[in-house]
């Protein structure tokens, strides 16, 4: 499953993700990732949700970004949830080329039973219609 929260700088995206997360916490047996590009908001979240700041891995670009994740998933079989804050700025993708990323994630998200929570700086009318579905904020 994916969804994605949408909001332009300073409408609470983030805040909405840590909320989710540390809800989330409480109600699954399986393990959390969260995926940042800085640590402002790593005091933010349970302790048990694993912080992963990105900038600290030579990652450049929605390819690698998602090897990136591939790796994460394939080293630990119990990830549940990844939390993605600031795709669009991880990435350094354009709002019009992230669905190819979100369309290599929606295939690995079935396949392992992962759910991606994505915040991404944009309004909810830019998302291209295959992906408004997963809009939930």
């Amino acid at each position: 499953m994916i969804q994605i929260i949408t909001g332009e700088k300073g409408e609470g995206k983030t805040k909405h993700l840590i909320n989710m997360a540390n809800e989330c916490v409480k109600n699954t047996s399986g393990h959390i990732i969260y995926l940042d590009n800085d640590h402002d908001h790593i005091y933010d979240l349970n302790y048990k949700i694993r912080f992963i700041e990105t900038n600290e891995f030579p990652v450049n670009g929605f390819k690698e970004f998602f090897g990136f994740i591939c790796g994460i998933l394939a080293q630990d079989h119990d990830i549940e949830y990844v939390y993605i804050d600031g795709l669009l700025k991880i990435t350094k993708l354009s709002l019009e080329d992230a669905h190819l990323f979100l369309e290599k994630l929606k295939k690995i998200s079935k396949k392992y039973t992962v759910n991606f929570i994505i915040g991404l700086n944009c309004k909810n009318n830019e998302i291209p219609d295959n992906f408004k579905s997963f809009l939930i904020a």
